[in-house]
């Protein structure tokens, strides 16, 4: 804020608007204090995951370990006194506490002894890790009918220790006396597990291949601190919910080839029963390809035409291949090659206009976007995709993306005409953003022929790559699937164009990372997260079951904390019961590739940037309560 003599009515009026909240010098003061304050706690520990891929739950069992840093608490906490697997027993009761107990009430475990000395253990715990936050937010952390007695007993000063020692055994006795140590024991899971994680990136693709993506939603939607970028997968999700056809008609396409129909139909509610009823009327149970597979795939490829067609500036025509099937021979004859086709069975599609839906095609899809768009629970998904996600962020000096900044063979970045703009880098992304929404909100066709666009178009941002869906599906030479991959993928393996790349997006050039998903990460074969000196980290090690063959492992968290980077490789996931029964925890290896110089604080954060800016208004408000320019409310 400027001084009293230059100030603007605007800025008059916004000190006006913030004595409001703070109507005394003293509350100014005090709220001063308290931001300088915050601003040398130590920086939260964030984390970043992508590509989950519909797999509840080897991702639930990463956001109930916390990626591993639970076990490394325990072990920090209680290595002098506890066993490896007294060390497991404790931290499996964190990850699933109602199960865990019972578990153990099933085994008659559960006697006066054990409540108390579980209960001081898990006290200890939360203590230990609430010294990174204020008492405030610790507080609201906690659930709601305990949060006066859980404060009581996590904070004790060294000078108290002895005196309240017998208090807080006190508590802890009575807890277990009135019976609730139960709900205390899940209350104080709870509130280790969120204060082990202070905030969750999710770097694009929850959704496809595995069958249980809305539940992941369910869990995403109750998470307290999270931002996803979304992913290609993602976002014809949300092109399918906002009205586009072509993008439910590749998530049918998806889920049949994935054999992840569940979704659809019991998350979602969207009956594939007219679907079904009409492939195997029209079509044949032959060639390796269900009538189901068959039907949606036809009526995809003419969807898609039609996109395309809407768009000569997309430059797509040659991914206009329907229109070179000759069904007879059972070939396609492009550029004038034969292609053999693994199916003859195209009893829909028109010589004169391949593209066009024939009428049962157009009603069985008219249904289905009925059955889409009122479905209450994936419109919820949905918007919460849009209201806590974007198409990059940019955060404490790194950014986000989920594939690539599309670029040219040279390095520079790819300039692309849409709607007779031409686009590149950042303000391409941003194009993209707001084109989804409006896509979401106002549903006209160039913003939902765009949402197509986004999940597989030739310089998507969110895809980075030629899709070769009806090569896929149709050519018997597998030579004809290669995706040719942008050259981003080639170009950031040099730290100088990850620099670039940073620097585009606003980032900290110096030390700064560009953080990815999308692209598999062949750890098996050798091949690194970390890639251009650290410069760029790509963390899609697999989640999905389909890929631990590829990748060697079951998924990458980052983890970014005050000492720097690191990054956790997780090995494939047993299952729940493993890990109540046999302690069977993921195991992670852990490899730190970025230290900082000193430990971050809060002030070396973006959110600290924004204390700094609070307590710069405030202190204007000081002065113009000082200068009488506004009035204190004594009385408020």
């Amino acid at each position: 804020m400027q001084d009293l003599a230059r100030r603007s009515p605007a800025e008059r009026k916004y000190l006006e608007l913030l004595a409001e909240k703070f109507p005394t010098t003293q509350s100014v003061f005090t709220e001063v204090i308290n931001l300088e304050a915050i601003l040398n706690l130590p920086k939260g520990t964030e984390h970043f995951v992508s590509d989950v891929h519909g797999e509840y739950e080897a991702f639930e069992h990463i956001l109930n370990n916390c990626s591993g840093v639970i076990r490394e608490r325990v072990g920090q906490a209680f290595a002098m006194e506890l066993t490896r697997d007294e060390q497991a027993d404790l931290c499996t009761l964190i990850y699933y506490p109602e199960l865990k107990l019972r578990r153990l009430r099933e085994q008659d475990r559960l006697t006066s002894e054990w409540y108390a000395i579980t209960l001081t253990r898990l006290v200890r715990l939360a203590r230990r890790l609430s010294g990174s936050y204020t008492r405030s937010k610790v507080r609201k952390a906690m659930p709601v009918a305990y949060a006066y007695i859980i404060d009581e007993l996590l904070h004790i000063s060294p000078d108290e220790r002895e005196t309240r020692l017998a208090y807080h055994q006190r508590i802890i006795d009575t807890i277990v006396d009135t019976g609730s140590a139960d709900d205390f024991v899940c209350s104080l899971a709870a509130l280790i597990k969120r204060l082990a994680v202070d905030h969750l990136h999710v770097v694009g693709d929850v959704f496809d291949r595995g069958p249980h993506a809305d539940k992941i939603m369910e869990r995403l939607m109750a998470y307290h601190s999270i931002d996803v970028q979304w992913g290609n997968h993602d976002i014809v999700w949300m092109g399918a919910a906002a009205g586009s056809y072509a993008c439910l008609a590749a998530v049918i396409r998806n889920n049949v080839h994935y054999d992840s129909l569940k979704i659809l139909e019991s998350a979602y509610g969207v009956s594939l029963r007219e679907l079904a009823l009409f492939a195997e009327a029209t079509y044949r149970a032959d060639d390796g390809m269900s009538p189901v597979e068959k039907a949606i795939s036809v009526i995809l490829f003419k969807l898609e035409g039609q996109t395309i067609r809407r768009h000569p500036n997309w430059h797509m025509d040659d991914r206009l291949l329907l229109e070179h099937v000759d069904a007879e021979r059972g070939v396609a004859v492009v550029d004038g090659r034969e292609y053999e086709l693994r199916t003859r069975d195209f009893p829909t599609l028109e010589a004169d206009d391949p593209y066009a839906l024939t009428p049962e095609e157009q009603r069985v899809m008219d249904n289905l976007m009925n059955a889409v768009r009122s479905s209450d629970k994936l419109r919820r998904h949905v918007g919460f995709l849009f209201e806590h996600g974007s198409t990059y962020l940019v955060h404490n000096g790194n950014v986000l993306f989920h594939a690539c900044v599309p670029m040219n063979e040279d390095g520079s970045f790819c300039a692309v005409n849409h709607q007779g703009q031409m686009l590149s880098g950042r303000a391409y992304y941003d194009y993209a953003d707001r084109l989804a929404r409006r896509a979401w909100h106002e549903h006209d066709q160039v913003s939902l022929d765009w949402m197509w666009y986004l999940w597989c178009g030739r310089f998507s941002p969110l895809s980075g790559r030629v899709v070769k869906t009806f090569e896929r599906t149709y050519f018997a030479d597998r030579s004809t699937w290669e995706e040719p991959r942008d050259p981003y993928f080639s170009h950031t393996e040099d730290p100088a164009m990850c620099a670039r790349v940073l620097e585009e997006f606003g980032a900290d050039v110096e030390r700064g990372v560009i953080i990815n998903g999308h692209t598999p990460v062949h750890a098996a074969a050798g091949e690194s997260p970390v890639k251009a000196g650290g410069r760029l980290v790509v963390i899609d090690g697999g989640f999905c079951q389909a890929y631990h063959s590829t990748t060697g492992i079951a998924g990458y968290t980052l983890i970014a904390d005050p000492e720097g980077m690191r990054i956790k490789a997780h090995r494939p996931f047993g299952s729940i019961a493993d890990v109540l029964d046999l302690n069977a925890d993921i195991v992670s290896d852990d490899d730190r590739f970025q230290r900082n110089p000193r430990p971050l604080f809060i002030g070396d954060t973006d959110t600290g940037a924004d204390i700094r800016g609070q307590i710069a208004d405030l202190r204007a408000l000081l002065d113009a309560y000082r200068t009488g320019e506004v009035l204190e409310r004594t009385g408020a």
